[in-house]
């Protein structure tokens, strides 16, 4: 990944949003009941920052200081079984956005070599085929099992990507949840989960 211009980006929300929950500080400090002070030994511990330079969905975002209530973290790929989850996923999008869910997807070529293109494949892949306009990430170049940020989402939910289109809910009371590629966007288990972590108060 490039770097970005450090900063926190708020979500444009309005209309009928429910007031956002920023995780103002990185999301470590919330995932494991931290206070700021205790932010370098954290979720994001050695991890100030964790910038995602969307393909796709407008401008770049900071995933350790995002304005959001939860935010679903998925790696992607063009090329697989489970790549009709895009679908999916927009929708889960279009219905949650402006309540507060932020929905990221980053793509990655570790299962199967099944996301080979360029960045520019992979927009446009995404924007022809499901009409994608949830943040789409720049290809991760460094294995997810060595990506720092995956790294720390393993060791707080106990879980490891087996495949394409891991979910990884990150919630405001401060938990990650796990969700392998077989679960849905759709399904009664995720929608649930989704549902739960917009409810919940702000910290």
């Amino acid at each position: 990944m490039t770097a970005t211009p450090a900063g926190l980006l708020a979500l444009p929300y309005s209309g009928r949003m429910k007031p956002a929950f920023t995780f103002a500080i990185p999301l470590a400090a919330l995932l494991l009941g931290m206070p700021a002070a205790a932010q370098a030994a954290s979720f994001c511990a050695g991890l100030d920052r964790y910038p995602v330079n969307p393909i796709v969905g407008g401008a770049p975002v900071d995933l350790c200081r995002v304005d959001a209530r939860a935010v679903l973290l998925v790696n992607t790929a063009s090329a697989c079984g489970f790549t009709p989850q895009y679908e999916g996923l927009e929708k889960l999008h279009q219905r949650y956005g402006r309540e507060g869910l932020r929905v990221v997807a980053l793509p990655a070529n570790d299962f199967g070599a099944q996301e080979r293109g360029s960045n520019k494949q992979i927009a446009e892949f995404c924007q022809v085929n499901y009409g994608v306009t949830f943040t789409v990430g720049e290809k991760l170049t460094t294995p997810i099992r060595q990506d720092p940020l995956y790294a720390q989402l393993m060791r707080v939910s106990g879980k490891a990507p087996k495949w394409n289109f891991h979910k990884y809910l990150i919630t405001p009371d401060g938990r990650v949840q796990s969700f392998d590629s077989d679960v849905t966007p759709q399904s009664r288990e995720l929608v649930q989960a989704v549902e739960t972590a917009l409810k919940a108060p702000p910290r």
